[in-house]
């Protein structure tokens, strides 16, 4: 496996998008929380707001250790972005055929497709360990309260969310094979038709849109500013049966990734 991936190593780092897409990724984790921390502090100065948030919080969003909570929840609104690359890695493969000169020189269909998961997994552990980053720094920068890693729980499904949308984004790439078609249509499932899905199923059926593919992940991860507001109003997911759910699909997506690619033409 070590070789394949010294391969695949070897077909990304002359691959400009790969780099500049991924560059863009991990410093609007970084950005994307500035922003959402910018914001924080001007609604805490005032003493007023600030004995709001306390009532419903307890701390300020980025202090320590709700921090772990709020990164991990403002940076899974640009997990679309390693989905899109891996979308754009694989479907490039099947346009310049170059996953059958890959097997013609002696890799399996397993061997092809598994290195791609690998890939998938390793980019969504780069993005976590960005997560822990920027927690820590904004978590520091906060200085309410001292280092602590309770709620860490939260980088562990950040790290699953991460995968599941890498690996939905593997699917649809093995399933439609067409670049710009399956970038399309990643992109709006992922953005759009899930969460219109969600609220028509929520409208009708209670919470049974917490169940949808993505969302089984998401729902691991909530704005801690609403989560109490939240739960007042609807009844809260059970995080055990919401983990199981989203193993559940993500061993799903894994095996139906490598099925279809092993049984289709090359």
């Amino acid at each position: 496996m070590r070789q394949l991936l010294a391969i695949e190593w070897m077909k990304l780092k002359s691959y400009r998008t790969f780099w500049i897409l991924s560059g863009l990724y991990l410093f609007s984790i970084l950005g994307l929380n500035l922003i959402a921390f910018r914001v924080q502090q001007s609604i805490y100065e005032a003493k007023e707001a600030q004995g709001m948030a306390e009532m419903v919080l307890g701390s300020t969003p980025y202090s320590f250790p709700t921090t772990w909570q709020m990164t991990s929840f403002m940076s899974s609104f640009l997990l679309f972005i390693p989905g899109l690359i891996m979308v754009i890695q694989l479907t490039n493969e099947f346009s310049y055929r170059t996953h059958r000169q890959n097997i013609i020189d002696g890799w399996n269909r397993r061997e092809f497709i598994t290195v791609k998961i690998m890939l998938a997994m390793i980019m969504s552990a780069i993005s976590t360990l960005m997560v822990i980053v920027t927690a820590t720094i904004f978590g520091f920068a906060d200085g309410n309260r001292s280092f602590s890693v309770e709620n860490f729980q939260y980088i562990p499904y950040a790290f699953l969310q991460a995968f599941s949308y890498s690996m939905v984004a593997l699917l649809i790439a093995v399933l439609v094979k067409r670049g710009g078609l399956a970038i399309g249509i990643y992109f709006m499932y992922s953005v759009i038709i899930e969460d219109v899905v969600k609220l028509l199923l929520n409208m009708h059926g209670g919470s049974a849109g917490r169940y949808l593919p993505l969302q089984s992940s998401d729902e691991l991860i909530r704005l801690p500013l609403l989560q109490n507001a939240q739960d007042k109003f609807w009844a809260p997911a059970n995080p055990v049966i919401m983990l199981i759910v989203a193993l559940t699909y993500l061993a799903a997506y894994i095996f139906f990734v490598i099925r279809k690619f092993e049984t289709d033409d090359l």
